[in-house]
């Protein structure tokens, strides 16, 4: 391919004259063929800014052990076995590469689970191939391809423009211009251009507003202008409520284990005791207090989640947002779609005294028909309508439609005749008009008329119909129109347009209320539409603040608003994205549904961007949830699982920090007093890597009905006093198994008895328990899953039978007098007995129940 060599960009191809890039490129505008695309998808790798590595899996596993606790285990392993320890060494590897190794297969397999759910929202991009148009991934995408641009597209590589109408990109994610560029053919001047100058180019990332285009694609992933940006940058995503979580979590954690571990180290140290052994004890107490299950516990919770929710027709993009999704407590959306059917029709057509006039259909078919680009939902529904024949029309030009205007105008000419036949929001017709057609004829646009055609449109809209103002007025020649053709213009009626409400939906919101997540309206719909429809649907519509009114308020003000139940109407992009903000800035989780071009930002800034299927590229790609459905109750089965989610990752945390820790905790204060350590270091990896399988079945538990009712949040202070107080009780069982082990058993000078019965003992109360602490409520009225029984219940019987196997004898444990088994039989009852009654008081206390 010319001088476009493998790993390095085309650079400043916009400056090149297109016949000569289009030779480098060896490509024309009738594409490629698909052997050519995959002899150059092999030689340039796929268009994506993540280098695939096929030492993925080794990777993986290397991170794995590199853990500095891993790495200090197996250095002291290593010691061990130089000093003559080889039974007590070799044991200890064995515990940790098979923790690693479970913690790896695990996670192996959720990462995959993942990456099949991902493929299914893979963005695709329209592409000439073997002569005909196919949609294919963007990944797929190389040099000389030719592709098609639609508005709403993401742009999929950097390409040079072949074609265009009316191509309006939104360019801000690479120049920082917040305005629309709008793109020419032809060779720029000589001499060097920017980006921003590249009129005749589109690049990977920015996004198209309006209007169509064809371009031949010059550099794609990180050989684009964007993958330069992004190697540079290399920034991290902003921290989202779960990985804020998360981190305080491991936080805490990390100061009470340092704390402990160096206060034993020191003791038993001070106590002359071998230093190698004392120090491999604390290291192994370390691990037995370190939560190291706690990223594959997640990571396979949540895929197996992502499943589930796939089942559910509910795409997820990124892992961490299932559990953002089930923290939601305010839902802003748009109506069209969400509480209506989003089959919209063109009902009525009138003039501006509501009475029928086939030539406002007529101007608003010519409108509809000869525009550019995608078709919004009502454009389908004229172009669906009984029309009037057109073919002595001719389209000149196009005025775009944008969110500040809030309309869109075509030219046409018929004969010698030229047209500019304008449609938008019935308000900003309105202040384009001087005239009014009234039966046929043209009259001024007076103070009573413009209220006459202000009360058509209010009854229209309290009917519930969606309506556009329609207005025409003869141009002048000219080689190109701009805005500044729309005014002196005649007001020629109104389409009205009829979007019911969905069936069901007051059942969903009411689900939705009931599941604690209050439902925002934000529509760019008028104030009277939207009243209607809100009414039909149960919602309140006693407060309705509209766009005028939102400039006027400040951030709390509109938080307030949308707190209480506040319904936005005739709101722009920019003021969603402040109610959101405003949301946010006062502690809500806010989530956000909207599929068009003007969603896209308010995607971005919401805790969970929620899109569908069938949206628009740039929306698409700022979610981080897709429904294959538009509905409401699709999106109250995700919340509800994303909440299951959270509350099982929340078991596994807080049985961590409370048994776990309290045994752990025991141990530390033992070896204080006894003579001997209280549990061999082999023993604690052992006891630790039993308790850690046992919860490996967590992520499939069931979860009470009434933690999913309410969004759950991290709370660190929770976690930390439920670890103060249930973490004791733990401890205090320890001391009691101490006292039967050195009282009645005569362990102090049987040090083998004294390790296996705290072992067993130990271990069973710290994987038991679960059963109690997986639930707010009565353990024996909340069913565990059948695995979590299962695993339970293996690993108590694994702990009571190994003393009397020859692997028990090899790691030093010794048979237990069937008296003493029936003791910590007891002591494990009474113990689960006692957190169940603290458990209940610390939830009573803490309202949850």
């Amino acid at each position: 391919m010319g001088n476009h060599k493998q790993g390095t960009p085309l650079k400043g191809f916009w400056e090149k004259p297109e016949p000569e890039l289009l030779e480098l490129l060896q490509a024309t505008p009738a594409g490629l063929t698909s052997d050519e695309a995959q002899r150059r998808l092999d030689l340039y790798g796929p268009n994506s800014m993540v280098k695939e590595s096929r030492f993925a899996a080794l990777v993986s596993l290397l991170r794995f052990l590199i853990n500095p606790l891993v790495i200090i285990l197996l250095v002291a392993s290593g010691i061990s076995l130089a000093l003559g320890d080889p039974v007590g060494g070799s044991i200890i590897i064995a515990i940790v590469l098979l923790s690693v190794l479970l913690n790896f297969f695990m996670e192996f397999q959720a990462q995959h689970a993942v990456e099949e759910i991902r493929k299914q929202v893979a963005t695709t991009a329209a592409v000439i191939r073997d002569g005909r148009d196919q949609e294919m991934p963007v990944a797929n995408l190389v040099p000389g391809d030719v592709i098609r641009l639609n508005a709403g597209d993401l742009v999929p590589a950097d390409a040079r423009l072949l074609e265009v109408k009316d191509l309006q990109v939104r360019e801000s994610a690479l120049t920082g211009e917040s305005l629309c560029v709008e793109k020419t053919l032809g060779d720029l001047p000589p001499g060097k251009h920017g980006v921003a100058d590249a009129r005749n180019c589109v690049f990977m990332g920015t996004a198209v507003q309006t209007g169509i285009g064809t371009a031949v694609v010059a550099c794609t992933g990180r050989n684009t202008v964007f993958g330069e940006i992004a190697q540079r940058l290399a920034t991290r995503p902003p921290e989202t409520e779960f990985g804020r979580g998360i981190r305080r979590f491991g936080i805490m954690i990390t100061r009470v284990i340092m704390l402990l571990v160096l206060f034993v180290l020191l003791v038993n140290i001070a106590f002359h005791r071998p230093i190698l052994e004392s120090f491999l004890f604390s290291v192994a107490l370390a691990v037995g207090m370190t939560p190291e299950m706690m990223p594959m516990i997640i990571t396979v919770t949540l895929a197996q989640g992502a499943r589930r929710m796939t089942r559910k027709k509910v795409l997820v993009k990124q892992l961490s947002a299932i559990e953002d999704f089930g923290s939601i407590e305010i839902l802003c959306s748009d109506k069209t779609g969400t509480l209506t059917e989003g089959e919209i029709v063109l009902d009525r057509h009138v003039d501006v005294q509501g009475k029928d006039d086939d030539s406002v259909l007529r101007f608003i078919y010519l409108n509809s028909f000869f525009q550019a680009g995608i078709k919004s939902p009502l454009d389908d529904a004229v172009l669906k309508h009984d029309h009037p024949l057109i073919a002595e029309y001719q389209k000149l030009d196009e005025i775009p439609f944008d969110f500040i205007r809030k309309r869109l105008s075509v030219v046409v000419r018929r004969a010698d005749e030229r047209l500019l036949v304008t449609k938008g929001e019935a308000e900003s017709i309105f202040s384009i008009c001087q005239t009014v057609s009234i039966d046929g004829s043209s009259r001024p646009f007076d103070e009573s008329r413009r209220a006459q055609a202000a009360d058509t449109f209010q009854k229209l809209s309290a009917d519930g119909f969606r309506v556009l103002g329609v207005a025409v007025r003869t141009v002048d020649k000219l080689d190109a129109y701009t805005v500044v053709a729309e005014k002196d213009m005649t007001l020629a009626g109104f389409a009205a347009f009829l979007d019911p409400p969905k069936e069901g939906i007051p059942a969903v919101l009411e689900a939705l209320k009931q599941n604690g997540v209050s439902v925002v309206i934000m529509t760019g719909d008028n104030q009277y539409v939207t009243q209607k429809i809100a009414q039909d649907v149960g919602l309140k519509m006693d407060r309705v603040v509209i766009g005028d009114q939102v400039d006027t308020m400040d951030d709390p003000a509109l938080a307030y608003q949308a707190e209480n139940g506040a319904i936005f109407a005739r709101v722009s992009p920019e003021q969603k994205n402040r109610v959101i903000l405003a949301l946010k800035a006062r502690g809500h989780v806010v989530g956000y549904i909207g599929d068009g071009i003007n969603d896209a930002p308010s995607l971005h800034t919401a805790d969970v961007g929620i899109s569908v299927m069938n949206g628009v590229e740039v929306a698409k790609d700022a979610a981080k949830i897709i429904l294959l459905e538009k509905d409401l109750a699709v999106l109250n089965d995700g919340i509800i699982e994303g909440r299951r989610c959270f509350a099982n990752i929340m078991k596994y945390i807080v049985m961590g920090t409370s048994s776990n820790f309290g045994n752990m905790f025991s141990m530390a204060a033992a070896s204080l007093f006894l003579s001997f350590l209280p549990m061999l270091p082999t023993q604690i990896l052992l006891n630790n890597f039993l308790y850690d399988v046992s919860q490996i079945s967590i992520p499939s538990d069931n979860v009470d009905p009434a933690l999913l009712r309410r969004p759950k949040r991290w709370r660190i202070a929770f976690i930390r006093q439920f670890m103060m107080i249930i973490g004791p009780i733990s401890s205090i069982y320890d001391f009691l198994t101490f006292g039967v082990l050195l009282w009645v058993f005569h362990a102090s000078m049987n040090a083998p008895l004294f390790h296996t019965g705290w072992f067993v003992e130990s271990l069973a109360t710290q994987t038991l328990v679960v059963f109690v602490i997986r639930t707010a409520g009565n353990p024996l009225k909340s069913r565990p899953s059948g695995p979590l029984l299962a695993a339970v219940f293996a690993i108590v019987a694994i702990a009571a039978v190994l003393p009397y196997t020859p692997l028990g004898t090899l790691l030093q444990f010794t048979p237990l007098p069937l008296s003493l088994l029936g003791a910590i039989g007891f002591l494990a009852i009474t113990y689960l007995l006692l957190v169940q009654l603290v458990k209940s008081w610390f939830y009573r206390r803490h309202a949850l129940l």
